[in-house]
C-alpha cells in the first residue's frame, strides 16, 4: 500500500521552469523584492554593466534617461556588446546576454579584470521583468534587437524576454561605439513602476565619485505633478493637479575621485586638515598560502573635529553597508600606521599604552573601495564582504600607503594632527569610562528609567514585538488604550528629544529621554550597541503629520543613525504613517494618507461627504488610532533603510549639525513638510497582514 504522503506524487508533477520563466515566477530570488527597491535594482543591473566597461578602461561616458513613457535607458561608449555568433549556442552575443542566466563575459578575467556583476544574471533578469527591452550596439554600424515578455494563456506560462527576431545589422554607419539598452518595467511584476528621481541621481553621483574621470549624464523627461486642495464656490474641497517645472539634465564627473567624495561628505563638517589623504595599490591575494589573484585597494581619508567615524566601503562599486573583511583590514592598517607615527613623533610616550581602534576612528571620514574577482557577499542585506582573503592585502595596502604619505614632508603636520586627535580620544576614553557604565545601567533595565514611561508588552519574542515611540503624553495615552498588549509596547515622549548630532555620547546619555530610549530597546549604546540583543525588531516612530512631528522624526533618526546604526541597517526602524484625512458620510468613513488617496476616497464616499483634516494623533480616538495606524492588517509603515549611507550622513550633518548656512539654503530650496523622504530612503509603504507584524 502506498504511503499517504507520496501517493499521487510523481515525476510528472514536477514543474520545470524554462528560460527566464523562473525569474518571473520568483523575482524576489533575483532582485530582493518587487517594491521600489526591486524596481531600481533592474536599472542598476544595466548601469553596472556600463560601469564595468568604464572601470576596466573601455568607456568614459554613460548616459541614463528616465523617459516620458516610464521606460529607462542606459547608454555607454564602451566596446559594444558582442554581435558575432557564439559557436556553442548558435546565438548572437547580444541574444545570449539577454536570454540566458549566468551568461556573460565576467567569468573570465581576460575580459574584465574586475566587475560588479559577477554572476552573469543582471541583463537577463532585467529583460525577464520588463514588458519590452530594446538593444542597440554601435560597432562601426548599428545593430538592433528587441525582446518582449507576455503570458501565454494556452500554455499557462510566461514567455519571458522572447526575441522579436534575430540581431539585425542595420547597415547604418556610425562613429559611435558602445551599447544602448532601453526597457519598460512590467507593472504586473512591480508594486510601482514609478522611478524615484532622488534615488537614481544619488546612485549615479556616487558611481561618478567611485570611477574617477567617468562622466555620467542623467536626464528625467517625465512630466511631474503635485496635487493641491482648492475650494469651489459652494465650499466643496477638490483636488487640483499642478504641473511641476521640468528637471534640468545633470552631469557628474569627478577628476579627484575619492578625494572629491570625501570633500563632499565633509561639506558641512569642520575638517581637521585641508586636503584628504589618498592612496591606491594593487596587491596579491593568497588563499591558504597560495596565490589567488589580485585585489585593487583605493582609499581617501580625512578627519573632522567631531567624534564619530564615517567609513563608507565599496566592493566592485557595490556599497557594503554591513562592512566585511575589507573594513577589518582597513581598520587594522590604519591603527598600525597611526600607532607607529605616534611613537616615532613622541605623541605616545614610552609609558603610554598603544592606541586602540576606537581612538583612531574618532572623527574619521573615509571612503574605501576594493576590486576583486570571486566576490562573496553575506549579511542581512547581502552587503557584507565575506572573502576572508581580502583582509590581509587591504591591511598591508593601508599601512604601507599611510607610511609612504607620512614620509612626505608636506604631510607631517597632517599626521601630527591625526596622532594628537587619537591621543586625545585615548585619554578621553579612559577618563569617560562612565559612558560605558551609564549605557550598561540603562540597558540592564532595572526599571528605574522606565517607571511611569514605558508601557511594555507581555510578549518576550523580539521577532514579534513592536515598540511605538509616540509624540506626547496625550497621544501616548491613546496609543496605550489602542494597542494589543501582547506584542505592542508604547513609549511616550515628553517634548522634543535631544539633538544628539551636536552632543557627545556622554552628554546624550545624560538626557532622560535618550536614557529611557536606550533602556527600552535594551541593546546597548554607541560602541557597546549589539543589535542581536534588541527587544524589538520593529521600532516605530509615531509622530504628528506636521512640522513639529517631522522634526521629532529627524531627531530620532539622527539618534539611531549615530548611536544605533545597526538597528537601521538591519531594517528594524519604521515610521508610522497616520492618516491626514477622514472622509465620511453617515455610517461610511474612509481614511486618506496623502492627497492622491484623498481624491480616491472622496470619489468612493460620494457627494455630500464631510472632510476632517487631522492635525495630530491626539485628535483620534483609541479605536481610530488602532484602525488607521497600529493595526498590522491596515496600517501604513515606511521602513527606514541605509541604501545610501554616505548621503544620509552628509544630510544629517547639514540638517542637524552646527553649521547654519548650508541648512538654511537647503531648507529654502527643498523644504516640503508634507513629505517624509528627506535623508531616509522610502522603500516599502506596505499593508500589514496580522498582529504578528508579518509583511504581505
Amino acid at each position: 500500500m502506498a504511503d499517504k504522503h507520496t501517493q499521487g506524487y510523481n515525476a510528472d508533477d514536477l514543474k520545470v521552469l524554462e528560460g527566464l520563466e523562473a525569474v518571473r515566477v520568483r523575482p524576489g530570488m533575483y532582485i530582493g523584492s518587487t517594491g521600489v527597491k526591486g524596481l531600481h535594482h533592474i536599472l542598476w543591473e544595466i548601469v553596472d554593466n556600463s560601469i564595468d566597461e568604464a572601470a576596466n578602461g573601455y568607456a568614459d561616458e554613460i548616459t541614463v534617461i528616465l523617459h516620458a513613457d516610464g521606460s529607462a535607458s542606459v547608454e555607454d561608449n564602451g566596446r559594444g556588446m558582442p554581435t558575432d555568433i557564439n559557436t556553442k549556442t548558435g546565438m548572437s552575443g547580444v541574444q545570449l546576454i539577454f536570454t540566458k542566466l549566468h551568461a556573460g563575459g565576467k567569468f573570465d578575467s581576460g575580459n574584465y579584470a574586475f566587475s560588479g556583476g559577477l554572476h552573469g544574471v543582471g541583463a537577463s533578469v532585467t529583460n525577464a521583468l520588463s514588458k519590452w527591452l530594446k538593444v542597440e550596439v554601435y560597432r562601426g554600424t548599428v545593430f538592433k534587437m528587441g525582446f518582449t515578455s507576455s503570458f501565454d494563456k494556452k500554455q499557462n506560462k510566461w514567455l519571458c524576454g522572447i526575441p522579436d527576431g534575430e540581431l539585425v545589422n542595420t547597415g547604418e554607419k556610425t562613429r559611435k561605439k558602445g551599447t544602448k539598452v532601453r526597457f519598460m518595467p512590467d507593472e504586473q511584476v512591480f508594486e510601482t513602476v514609478e522611478w524615484n528621481y532622488d534615488t537614481v541621481a544619488k546612485r549615479l553621483k556616487e558611481l561618478a565619485f567611485l570611477n574617477k574621470g567617468v562622466r555620467i549624464n542623467f536626464s528625467d523627461e517625465r512630466e511631474m505633478y503635485r496635487t493641491e486642495e482648492v475650494a469651489t464656490e459652494d465650499g466643496e474641497i477638490v483636488s487640483k493637479k499642478i504641473k511641476l517645472p521640468d528637471r534640468e539634465p545633470v552631469s557628474y564627473r569627478y577628476e579627484g575621485g575619492l578625494v572629491d567624495f570625501v570633500n563632499y561628505l565633509n561639506e558641512d563638517a569642520s575638517p581637521l586638515y585641508a586636503k584628504p589623504l589618498y592612496y591606491s595599490a594593487v596587491k596579491d591575494i593568497h588563499i591558504k598560502g597560495a596565490p589567488a589573484g589580485k585585489i585593487k585597494v583605493e582609499f581617501a581619508i580625512s578627519h573632522t573635529k567631531g567624534d564619530e567615524e564615517n567609513l563608507y566601503s565599496f566592493v566592485n562599486n557595490i556599497s557594503t553597508v554591513e562592512g566585511g573583511y575589507h573594513e577589518a583590514g582597513f581598520h587594522s592598517g590604519l591603527l598600525k600606521a597611526v600607532n607607529d607615527y605616534a611613537r616615532a613623533s613622541g605623541v605616545l610616550k614610552s609609558k603610554d599604552l598603544p592606541f586602540v581602534a576606537d581612538d583612531v576612528k574618532e572623527g574619521l571620514t573615509a571612503v574605501l573601495t576594493v576590486q576583486l574577482n570571486n566576490v562573496e557577499f553575506e549579511g542581512q542585506t547581502k552587503t557584507k564582504l565575506g572573502n576572508p582573503e581580502a583582509k590581509a592585502p587591504v591591511e598591508q595596502a593601508v599601512a604601507e600607503g599611510l607610511a609612504l604619505l607620512m614620509g612626505q614632508r608636506a604631510n607631517r603636520a597632517v599626521f601630527d594632527e591625526i596622532a594628537k586627535k587619537a591621543k586625545f580620544a585615548a585619554d578621553d576614553r579612559i577618563k569617560h569610562r562612565a559612558e560605558r557604565d551609564v549605557a550598561k545601567a540603562a540597558s540592564d533595565n532595572d526599571g528605574l528609567n522606565l517607571i511611569g514611561k514605558l508601557a511594555p508588552c507581555s510578549g518576550k519574542n523580539p521577532d514579534l514585538n513592536e515598540l511605538f515611540i509616540v509624540e506626547g503624553d496625550s497621544a501616548g495615552g491613546t496609543a496605550k488604550q489602542a494597542r494589543v498588549r501582547q506584542f505592542q509596547s508604547i513609549l511616550p515622549l515628553r517634548g522634543k528629544p535631544l539633538n544628539v548630532q551636536k552632543k557627545s555620547a556622554l552628554q546624550a546619555l545624560q538626557n532622560e529621554e535618550i536614557k529611557t530610549l536606550v533602556s527600552a530597546i535594551g541593546a546597548g549604546f554607541n560602541r557597546t550597541f549589539e543589535v542581536e540583543k534588541t527587544r524589538y525588531k520593529k521600532v516605530i516612530i509615531l509622530s504628528d503629520a506636521d512640522q513639529d512631528g517631522m522634526h521629532i522624526r529627524c531627531i530620532l533618526l539622527t539618534f539611531f543613525f549615530k548611536y544605533m546604526r545597526d538597528l537601521i541597517a538591519s531594517g528594524y526602524v519604521y515610521i508610522g504613517m497616520p492618516p491626514l484625512y477622514k472622509v465620511y458620510k453617515k455610517d461610511v468613513a474612509e481614511y486618506a494618507y496623502d492627497d492622491k488617496e484623498l481624491d480616491e476616497k472622496i470619489k468612493k464616499v460620494g457627494k455630500g461627504y464631510s472632510l476632517q483634516r487631522y492635525k495630530g494623533l491626539g485628535e483620534m480616538s483609541a479605536e481610530q488610532l488602532w484602525e488607521t495606524t497600529m493595526n498590522p492588517a491596515t496600517r501604513n509603515l515606511i521602513q527606514v533603510t541605509l541604501e545610501d549611507v554616505s548621503e544620509a550622513a552628509r544630510m544629517i550633518e547639514m540638517l542637524m549639525g552646527d553649521k547654519v548656512e548650508g541648512r538654511k539654503q537647503f531648507l529654502a530650496e527643498n523644504a516640503d513638510f508634507n513629505k517624509v523622504d528627506g535623508f531616509i530612503e522610502r522603500v516599502n509603504t506596505e499593508r500589514r497582514e496580522s498582529q504578528t507584524g508579518d509583511e504581505v
